[in-house]
């Protein structure tokens, strides 16, 4: 599976184990953040930042949810976020959104890099 063109050219942020970290570094990028994509290759997430709340309007799949904190750490993990939710996480700093089933290795792979 490859990458939407609307992702590929995001920063990215390799992460241990071979996981990758796709940056939404603008406002647009934040915005459209999953939405419509019919799949997330698996080792890749999205991060946002800031962001302490996220809507899953327009998904057509599933998310897991790794909020982290001002320094970068996991503070909570929201397994399998179904289309058209709302999740907020008033510690959070920022969020990596990756696919249902795929958010303990990110926040594993998170944890030994903070």
């Amino acid at each position: 599976m490859t990458l939407a063109a609307r992702l590929q050219g995001l920063e990215r942020r390799a992460l241990p184990h071979g996981l990758t970290l796709l940056v939404a570094g603008d406002r647009r990028a934040r915005a459209l953040g999953l939405a419509r994509l019919d799949a997330l290759p698996p080792g890749h997430a999205l991060l946002l930042e800031p962001c302490r709340s996220v809507h899953t309007a327009g998904m057509r799949f599933a998310l897991d949810l790794v909020w982290l904190d001002a320094t970068g750490a996991p503070v909570r993990t929201d397994h399998g976020v179904a289309p058209r939710r709302l999740r907020t996480c008033a510690r959070a700093r920022a969020v990596v959104e990756t696919a249902a089933g795929e958010g303990d290795r990110f926040a594993a792979a998170l944890t030994a890099r903070a």
